[in-house]
């Protein structure tokens, strides 16, 4: 009986040893050529994939986490996946594990901690290879399971400096301050704040918004509409004619995402309020569309498939055990201007 053969296992699976062997290296560099870690030659890795295809390998992961005693997976935990901007994450963090072996596990919390705690606790008994998570706002439960764990976590969108703690993202404060500011360069005194859903990061666009405004000694909170709801068009609209009806001296409204912005400019049209004539408009994200209405929506853009890429990035650094890999990257945003402001 050939020896292959022999090694095989009883499932009639290739194993890691059969591919080593018809590549003519050991079973250590076979694994470390198929799992893109660096160190290993670009001729050797060449000839580890062609072997490992002819021969139709397919990595056993059971095996690898019980000799690594930690898998290959990567679980990436977003609020919503009916938000473009989470579904533009992870298909950035897609792109950049594949090719290196890892796995990416698509969870969703749906803004509920709890919800994520659960999440976590059932990830983190499969020992993952590592976790790329949304923001810091989670349970005590599940600060303590990630601390405790030993497993890499590059946390995404938002930014710290605590020690040991790894992030991609940008200053969702300094981007709320940012988009009041161009609206008081133009002019505009009764700068309205709209928001919904309410997460961390909205909250921070918020108080971006309120010290701007409080620095130009023309905050009012009156002119906030805060909706636990979640963002939507629909809402975004409702809230608009709501805002004019009651504050009808509103000259500028600052909403904090594009689709809640959409929904106001397409109920201006309704009503006939003139966009920027009477109110200046601005939203946040730059979402798909936005460029398309009626006029064009004056946004922030955010760099979302490059926190993506980056984090993604940061996680495989860790994972090479890479000691210059940097602890915050600030990927930082941009001020699209456009005629609705």
């Amino acid at each position: 009986m050939p020896s292959s053969e022999r090694r095989r296992r009883p499932s009639g699976r290739i194993t890691l040893q059969e591919v080593a062997r018809s590549a003519g290296v050991s079973p250590i560099t076979a694994s470390r050529a198929l799992r893109g870690e660096r160190g290993v030659a670009a001729e050797l890795v060449e000839r580890v994939k062609v072997a490992a295809a002819e021969l139709g390998y397919v990595p056993d992961p059971a095996a690898r986490a019980l000799a690594s005693q930690r898998g290959t997976q990567v679980p990436v935990l977003v609020p919503l996946l009916s938000n473009a901007l989470f579904v533009d994450v992870i298909e950035a963090v897609h792109r950049e594990l594949l090719p290196h072996g890892y796995q990416p596990l698509i969870g969703v919390t749906h803004y509920d901690p709890m919800e994520e705690e659960q999440l976590l606790r059932g990830y983190l008994a499969q020992r993952p290879a590592g976790l790329l998570l949304t923001g810091f706002d989670r349970t005590e439960a599940a600060r303590q399971m990630v601390a405790t764990s030993g497993i890499p976590c590059v946390y995404l969108m938002e930014l710290t400096a605590a020690p040991g703690v790894h992030c991609v993202g940008f200053s969702q404060h300094d981007a709320g301050y940012a988009i009041a500011q161009h609206l008081l360069d133009r002019g505009r005194r009764r700068v309205a704040f709209i928001a919904a859903q309410l997460d961390p990061r909205t909250l921070q666009r918020a108080e971006g918004y309120r010290h701007c405004l409080r620095d130009a000694g023309v905050y009012d909170a009156r002119l906030e509409l805060l909706s636990p709801q979640p963002s939507s068009m629909r809402l975004g609209g409702e809230l608009f004619e709501d805002l004019v009806r009651t504050r009808p001296d509103v000259d500028a409204i600052f909403f904090c995402n594009d689709d809640l912005a959409q929904g106001g400019l397409l109920a201006a049209l309704r009503l006939g309020v003139a966009v920027p004539q009477q109110i200046a408009v601005a939203g946040f994200n730059d979402l798909s569309g936005s460029d398309q209405m009626l006029p064009p929506l004056t946004t922030v853009r955010t760099p979302r498939r490059a926190v993506g890429e980056a984090g993604a990035r940061t996680l495989l650094a860790l994972l090479r055990g890479d000691p210059a890999v940097q602890a915050s990257t600030d990927l930082g945003f941009e001020l699209v201007v456009r005629g609705s402001s």
